[in-house]
């Protein structure tokens, strides 16, 4: 079955890939699209919205737990990191099929009623264009 990223997953703006430990890493380049957006040069929005993880700078989070940028919705949407825009068709998926039906738990845009081997298949080719 020749399924599209389309077919898999439908984001139900839930907010649910937002909230948890773990963080969003941001690129040089999403830190200055992101800085733009919201009016910061980059070594502020660094200061103000990142914490490192490791050598990584990743979102900070709010007390709620969610990314500091989170309000029912997302405010910066157009411009979100390539992780979030990525998700979720990541690498991870790509070594073992079953972390999407794991990934899918807490995220219900995501189908589960696929075989894992067109799962696969679609996440890989998805993955491979990015």
């Amino acid at each position: 079955m020749n399924l599209t990223e389309h077919d898999l997953f439908d984001c139900k703006m839930c907010g649910d890939c937002c909230k948890g430990y773990g963080g969003t890493y941001v690129t040089e380049s999403d830190i200055a699209r992101i800085s733009d957006f919201i009016g910061a040069d980059c070594d502020t929005f660094a200061r103000d919205y990142c914490r490192m993880s490791g050598s990584r700078p990743v979102l900070a989070q709010a007390a709620n737990g969610y990314c500091v940028f989170w309000d029912q919705k997302c405010r910066i949407h157009p411009v979100k990191p390539a992780m979030c825009r990525a998700w979720p068709f990541i690498r991870a998926v790509t070594v073992d099929a079953q972390n999407w039906f794991a990934m899918a738990n807490s995220c219900p845009g995501m189908r589960t009623d696929v075989a894992p081997a067109d799962v696969l298949a679609c996440v890989q080719q998805v993955v491979s264009i990015r």
